[in-house]
């Protein structure tokens, strides 16, 4: 289906592994703030706690935006393996290469995003 030869596959294949490859090792090096806070009150202050608590509350939301952007990559690439990349969701026109090359993870023209953002 992807036969437009304006669009380099795999340079933007290249970035989105590479990102995976990011994003993994960060999910990684991240593991222990996102671990349960020791809530005894007799090694930490009350302050100390309540900052724990945000530090952990802050790694758990950065992690969810990790795992939503490799399910994006994935199935980006997915479609790339299938040959149906670079066509919108739900119009089927092609989506244009500068928006591909700007988020390559992008399943929709400008057009449908824009009815989207404005529903």
């Amino acid at each position: 289906m992807t036969d437009r030869k304006d669009i380099d596959i795999a340079e933007l294949r290249g970035r989105l592994e590479a990102r995976q490859a990011e994003l993994l090792e960060s999910s990684s090096h991240s593991e222990d703030y996102r671990k349960p806070v020791d809530l005894d009150q007799q090694a930490v202050g009350r302050l100390s706690r309540m900052d724990a608590l945000q530090n952990q509350e802050m790694h758990l939301e950065q992690e969810r935006r990790r795992a939503a952007e490799l399910d994006r990559i994935k199935e980006t690439l997915t479609r790339m393996d299938k040959d149906e990349y670079g066509h919108c969701h739900n119009c089927g026109e092609d989506i244009q290469v500068k928006r591909l090359e700007f988020d390559p993870t992008t399943p929709l023209c400008v057009d449908c995003a824009d009815r989207v953002t404005h529903v």
